[in-house]
């Protein structure tokens, strides 16, 4: 299972760290990934990280946001900074125990387990 936490309310330039606990002894091979959906549009990549580390983000918050992981706390964070109020939407996210190519993990289809989603709202 997956735990999203850490949304909120934040101005424009703002942070927000978001977190996705799991449980499970094998997370630490996962591939995790953070999509968001904000409303009237469809669900859209953010960033996915590796079991090996390895990082891919979307060109729209390339250079803003960063997504680690601690695997001891079987935890994967997405740190936002200069947030703009097009990053409203609710985040979600996503695991994998199979080691897709990026390209593959930017697609939710990729997904076998799902959080519930945490709200992000930024006010301009």
């Amino acid at each position: 299972q997956l735990q999203a936490s850490g949304g909120g309310l934040v101005q424009a330039g703002g942070s927000l760290r978001l977190s996705c606990a799991a449980s499970g002894r094998t997370f630490s091979s996962y591939s995790v990934g953070w999509f968001r959906q904000a409303p009237g549009k469809e669900r859209e990549f953010v960033a996915a990280i590796r079991g090996g580390g390895n990082r891919y983000y979307s060109g729209s918050v390339k250079g803003r946001f960063t997504i680690s992981r601690d695997n001891a706390k079987s935890t994967v964070y997405l740190q936002m900074n200069s947030l703009k109020p097009e990053d409203t939407a609710v985040y979600y996210c996503a695991a994998d125990s199979r080691q897709w190519a990026f390209s593959v993990l930017t697609t939710a289809s990729a997904y076998d387990y799902w959080g519930q989603g945490t709200l992000v709202t930024v006010s301009s």
